[in-house]
């Protein structure tokens, strides 16, 4: 974890779920209530996903909870997020998305000096079988470490 950065909330999911080909740093366009939510880890990434739309790339189906003592209403706990990235990168995750079909994952949401940003992964979904795999490597790893440790 970097210095100074206080994560919020974290899609564990995701890695499950998906084979993670590489990550992008984003900043979101939020209400104040918004990010009184965020601040108290008021917020949900399990069915989150990012869209690229007109060029520029939205977080949908990411709940952020009604922050309680916000005067004018609050804000729309599902509502459409844009999310702030380099021309640059949105040209190359769109070409990505597009050709490769694969897919926006966000993985964590954070705050880094003050400012609310999202990791967001550029991902390729896995097959059931390759869970289940994933899965049996994972517990073989750890009996062998296990095994090694009660050697010493």
């Amino acid at each position: 974890m970097a210095e100074g950065r206080k994560v919020v909330a974290s899609n564990r999911r995701a890695r499950h779920n998906y084979e993670i080909l590489d990550t992008f740093e984003a900043g979101m366009v939020l209400t104040g209530s918004e990010v009184k939510s965020l601040r108290a880890s008021q917020v949900q990434l399990k069915d989150a996903y990012a869209t690229l739309h007109r060029g520029e790339l939205w977080l949908e189906n990411a709940h952020i909870a009604p922050y309680s003592y916000a005067t004018s209403g609050g804000h729309d706990p599902e509502r459409r997020r844009k999310l702030l990235l380099h021309r640059r990168e949105i040209d190359r995750l769109t070409g990505k998305v597009q050709e490769q079909g694969l897919t926006l994952v966000p993985l964590q949401i954070y705050f880094t000096h003050g400012l609310a940003k999202i990791e967001i992964a550029l991902a390729k979904g896995r097959h059931t079988y390759d869970k289940r795999k994933k899965l049996v490597e994972r517990q073989q790893k750890r009996e062998m470490d296990r095994a090694r440790s009660h050697r010493r």
